[in-house]
């Protein structure tokens, strides 16, 4: 069905803009001091010929999306760069017209593996993975989703129903065969928390080098009025959630690390942790045999774990590994792994528990990902990507309308908080955690509620500009 409401690109508009951490941050074997962040413009045209402009944003997190010791973190971001300049080339020559979940949709599943096949040519076998393709599309997608809602004058939030969208979600999503599950006749709209509420509960990130104590300092500290220790951060902020970052390669590490942490911030009124092993457990013995060592001698720290975070190899279906043992114990998230739906469908059958959702794999894609899991019960987390300046508020938004277990988890404020000053400015409850939570009430207007032209941000010179003016 054609609607007038049905729109494409016609433009699209790249830039870079890179950021230095002001403490480093380790990513499963990785430690990353440096990140370039991509932003997006997009122009969209309905089938009226009205035009609005949508933005978008991500971090290029290489050593999160694309981990390997056998291309540098240099030439990886150059190829993920090159392959933003590609996507925005493809985008606006891309034969599709239809609601920003339509369009998002058919461009992954019709032209996003054509062109990371293409990107790979000659890559000697260190190919792009599916993971990293998703986080360059995602700032366009983000950006087409925006424009959809400035088109027409609406919260984009109040956009994905049977008015605007011409198919429902059984066009995009399948249930589990034999379930009861039944997408005819749902839309999006149907899963979303509405009204979404103004405050979040929000998760520190404590990664795997971060000083907990005074002895931890090695001199080399930034002193630019921020907090460096863990108990300085939970006073100033009023945390009550940690995302503890461990390493999944030393078992005895892992475990005092989840201890000590524990004992530190419990007393200072955190009630919750995390354990998230990004990727580099090999099996689930290790993670079952922390639960159970946590149990025998720390049960109030079992107890306060309120989940555990992808332990595992983030290609479900390479190793198929059978997780019921640890979702036994604890709920078990899909994070790198839940790509999609699909990749959702598969880990629910292997024993995975929930989902941890990410604005970086589209927007579009989150959203499905977010249907499916709620029509078969698995409970959501929205996890960060260090998101700075307008990242963090699609990030948000998505929380607040899903129904998390437990708020949201953001981290740019302890990485790279200065990146942030413009959009501060205006949504200083947003980038500025208290009392243990964000505060979203000054998100409004059109589209995600950015407000942009409030602030006063200098973008560098385009990487590309692609498409119609």
């Amino acid at each position: 069905m054609r609607l007038p409401t049905d729109i494409r690109v016609q433009s699209a508009t790249v830039y870079f803009l890179p950021i230095d951490f002001r403490v480093p941050l380790k990513f499963g074997p990785e430690i990353t001091t440096h990140v370039q962040c991509l932003r997006t413009c997009v122009t969209v045209v309905d089938r009226e010929g009205r035009t609005a402009q949508g933005w978008g944003e991500t971090p290029v997190a290489v050593s999160w999306t694309w981990p390997t010791p056998h291309v540098t973190v240099a030439d990886r971001t150059k190829r993920m760069q090159d392959f933003c300049l590609r996507l925005a080339q493809r985008l606006v020559t891309f034969d599709s017209w239809g609601h920003p979940m339509e369009f998002g949709y058919d461009f992954q599943k019709q032209a996003l593996m054509s062109e990371v096949a293409a990107a790979n040519q000659g890559a000697g076998g260190h190919d792009m993975p599916y993971l990293a393709a998703l986080v360059c599309l995602s700032a366009f997608d983000i950006a087409i989703h925006d424009a959809y809602g400035n088109l027409l004058g609406k919260d984009i939030y109040d956009c994905y129903g049977s008015q605007y969208m011409s198919r429902d979600l059984s066009g995009f999503i399948e249930p589990v065969e034999g379930s009861e599950v039944n997408f005819r006749g749902k839309f999006v709209e149907d899963f979303l928390v509405r009204p979404a509420p103004s405050r979040l509960p929000v998760w520190h990130l404590v990664g795997g080098v971060d000083p907990l104590e005074e002895a931890d300092l090695t001199g080399s500290e930034p002193k630019d009025g921020h907090p460096v220790l863990l108990a300085d951060w939970i006073k100033q902020d009023g945390l009550t959630c940690l995302k503890v970052k461990l390493r999944g390669t030393d078992e005895q590490w892992d475990y005092e690390r989840m201890v000590r942490i524990a004992r530190l911030a419990f007393p200072l009124g955190v009630k919750w942790l995390s354990a998230d092993f990004n990727c580099t457990v090999r099996d689930p013995i290790y993670v079952n045999d922390i639960l159970d060592r946590l149990l025998r001698e720390e049960p109030e720290i079992y107890a306060r774990t309120l989940y555990v975070e992808q332990p595992f190899a983030y290609e479900l279906e390479h190793d198929m590994l059978d997780v019921r043992s640890v979702s036994a114990r604890k709920p078990l998230f899909l994070d790198e792994s839940a790509h999609d739906w699909e990749f959702v469908k598969l880990g629910r059958s292997l024993g995975w528990s929930g989902v941890a959702l990410k604005t970086c794999k589209t927007q579009t894609g989150a959203l499905l990902s977010l249907c499916w899991a709620k029509a078969h019960g698995m409970p959501l987390m929205v996890q960060d990507l260090t998101n700075p300046m307008l990242a963090m508020i699609p990030h948000v938004r998505l929380a607040a309308h899903a129904g998390t277990i437990q708020g949201v988890e953001c981290n740019g404020m302890q990485f790279y908080p200065d990146a942030s000053l413009p959009e501060m400015a205006v949504h200083p409850g947003l980038y500025q955690r208290r009392q243990g939570q964000l505060v979203l009430d000054t998100l409004k207007g059109t589209g995600f509620g950015y407000r942009l032209e409030e602030m006063h941000r200098e973008l560098p010179a385009p990487a590309g500009v692609y498409g119609e003016a």
